[in-house]
């Protein structure tokens, strides 16, 4: 299953945006307080359990140029892939998305979809957010 979140404009520059992105506690400020619980990280990774009881871990997969790559931790249900794509716009403007691309089966897809793709639309805004 492939999603991706809306794109944004951040008023910040990639480097400043990666540099706050590659330490997986900062993602907890991307996320709705209301709908997750039991949030856990280091600067490598964090796991929490959304609304409906099943627990997500992110693990930092490496840096590729403008893009931050994570993937599922060992507590995930599925396995998947979580790709940040950062565009420069100019020297303090950057365009960005979530890119998400997991192993879902088809039952699992009727029930996570919808929420997933408002977790990251959530997150995408969030980041914009944090910049204004």
């Amino acid at each position: 299953m492939k999603l991706e979140s809306d794109k944004v404009i951040v008023n910040a520059s990639v480097p400043v945006i990666i540099d706050f992105l590659k330490n997986a506690e900062n993602l907890y400020e991307l996320l709705p307080k209301d709908n997750i619980s039991d949030f856990k990280a280091d600067p490598s990774q964090c796991s929490f359990k959304v609304q409906g009881g099943f627990e997500i871990s992110l693990v930092q997969n490496g840096i590729t140029g403008n893009v931050l790559h994570l993937k599922s931790g060992e507590k995930t249900p599925f396995p998947f892939n979580l790709d940040i794509n950062l565009k420069e716009i100019d020297a303090t403007r950057t365009e960005g998305n979530i890119e998400f691309d997991g192993d879902v089966n088809m039952f699992l897809k009727m029930l996570v979809e919808k929420p997933l793709g408002n977790l990251f639309n959530y997150m995408s805004r969030k980041l914009k957010d944090k910049y204004q």
